[in-house]
């Protein structure tokens, strides 16, 4: 009675993953990946939403139970039921992460019922599956008015030469619909044969997506007589998905995902992990296939100085940020004291660049100077040209290790500067393996930087040799001429110091080379 009475406390969710793009996540997928307790992810569920997972939820405990074929390390369908089990009975919210549509050839269905007989509480989440969405990304849709009726979803893991078979693939041959197959790499020479000698005729369109929605996805047509070949041919291997039928057809002129300018480009994401995202989901929407490398990770330094300066703002003529870190850490102390932004009121307030004028914007605070030129010379520049600057009391945010020439030339200007260090740039290694792997295998086109902090995080994770085996593209002069005193080649500089310049510059430099 006890083992029931705790099992109710815990619950599983069944979460289907989508295909591969992270985009494809159910919100109601996301919402519970956000608060569970735990999560057991599978070999197909794009690590990406894992990782934004561990962003917005940093408690959550992680179990990887990827079903891999031919790795004896991998986890036993006996395993995965029995972990399942035991987390729900320890009174935790579980996210199963299963790749695709937990109940369309995902055993989800199986971990139901063994939680079921358990009496461990459940509940199914459906997701986007591969066999629909692989095919929409390639162009390919899975049924069409006057082409195509019905679809058939099939594992491709049964062989059609075996004595027995639950697929009567003559039936299919003459159903003249869609035929959506999925896992079939290695039985697609028989199953193509089944259907011809059911009447289907081999001169049918046929398609195979190989990590279909990914930004790696790649997609071979032939006919169901020739497909196989042409997979051996282009290397493709699991996994995979394949349509045959008419639609496939309708691929010349609606394919869309692959016609994007950045895609098939390889590039290196290397802000800090908090501020990653923008940058990486506006090259990902041009179609690259981003390497995300934290190179830097931010973290808060001199708490008790911060919160001691804030209290002393009404005393403060101008207040200047060097960036959205230092914007960002500085709200967080803030409203730590119980204070908002009427606590700047007394106070002007400058900034490097649009970037930060905006995070200071969402803050409810309107920046009183943002230089054209969005570097320390240019907020000197901006300040120097106003007359109510000189002898002014400032307070300067800014990182560890920052360049003096802003609090410098202020107090040339009879200012009293009163330096805070806020935060401190810190190398992080996480993804460098992947990064290592891609640099020396010569996959990468490019890889970007934001901040010069940014160039000396990447060179002390992957190592001089290998930082100077791909371009770079900066952001402004500083970061340039800390690219070039690395060693590292600058394909290309922003035009201004934002993430937007970044990737216009991004895009033009890889789509020329």
């Amino acid at each position: 009675m006890a083992d029931v009475e705790e099992s109710k406390r815990g619950i599983v969710y069944l979460v289907g993953a989508g295909p591969g793009d992270p985009g494809l996540l159910t919100v109601r997928g996301r919402d519970l990946l956000a608060t569970c307790d735990a999560i057991a992810t599978d070999a197909l569920a794009n690590p990406a939403i894992v990782t934004a997972a561990r962003l917005a939820n940093p408690n959550v405990e992680v179990h990887d139970v990827g079903k891999r074929g031919g790795d004896s390390a991998s986890s036993s369908q006996d395993e995965i039921d029995a972990l399942l089990v035991r987390l729900g009975r320890e009174g935790k919210r579980v996210v199963r992460l299963k790749g695709g549509d937990p109940l369309v050839f995902g055993r989800g269905s199986e971990e139901a019922q063994a939680l079921a007989r358990a009496g461990v509480a459940f509940e199914l989440v459906p997701g986007v599956t591969a066999g629909v969405a692989a095919p929409a990304y390639a162009g390919i849709p899975v049924t069409h008015r006057g082409v195509a009726t019905s679809v058939t979803f099939v594992t491709g893991h049964e062989d059609p030469a075996k004595p027995e078979t639950q697929t009567d693939w003559a039936a299919l041959a003459r159903s003249g619909g869609t035929i959506v197959l999925y896992m079939g790499v290695k039985t697609l020479p028989r199953i193509a044969g089944a259907l011809v000698a059911g009447g289907m005729s081999p001169d049918t369109p046929a398609a195979s997506i190989q990590w279909g929605t990914h930004a790696r996805q790649r997609t071979v047509t032939a006919t169901v007589s020739t497909l196989a070949e042409a997979i051996s041919r282009e290397g493709l291997t699991a996994p995979v998905i394949t349509i045959v039928g008419e639609v496939v057809a309708l691929r010349e002129e609606i394919a869309w995902f692959d016609k994007r300018p950045l895609f098939g480009k390889r590039i290196v994401v290397t802000r800090a992990s908090a501020q990653a995202t923008g940058l990486r989901d506006a090259l990902a929407e041009l179609g690259a296939d981003v390497v995300e490398l934290p190179a830097m990770r931010i973290e808060p330094v001199g708490r008790d100085v911060l919160t001691a300066s804030l209290g002393r703002l009404a005393e403060v003529d101008w207040v200047v940020f060097t960036s959205q870190n230092a914007v960002r850490i500085v709200w967080d102390a803030l409203r730590a004291t119980g204070g908002d932004a009427r606590a700047f009121a007394k106070a002007k307030i400058a900034c490097v660049g649009k970037s930060t004028s905006d995070a200071l914007l969402a803050c409810g605070l309107v920046a009183d100077v943002v230089p054209e030129r969005f570097v320390a010379e240019g907020v000197l520049e901006s300040m120097t040209s106003r007359d109510d600057v000189r002898n002014a009391r400032v307070l300067y945010l800014a990182a560890e290790g920052a360049r003096d020439v802003l609090p410098n030339g202020l107090r040339a200007l009879g200012c009293d500067v009163d330096v805070v260090h806020v935060y401190r740039s810190v190398s992080d290694g996480a993804g460098a393996e992947t990064l290592r792997a891609a640099l020396a295998d010569g996959s990468l086109d490019a890889v970007t930087f934001a901040s010069a902090s940014a160039v000396r995080g990447f060179v002390n994770v992957v190592g001089e040799e290998l930082a100077r085996a791909v371009p770079a593209i900066s952001i402004g002069p500083v970061t340039s001429d800390a690219v070039r005193a690395a060693g590292i080649t600058l394909g290309a500089e922003a035009s201004e110091a934002s993430v937007a310049a970044l990737v216009e510059a991004t895009q033009t430099f890889v789509t020329s080379q």
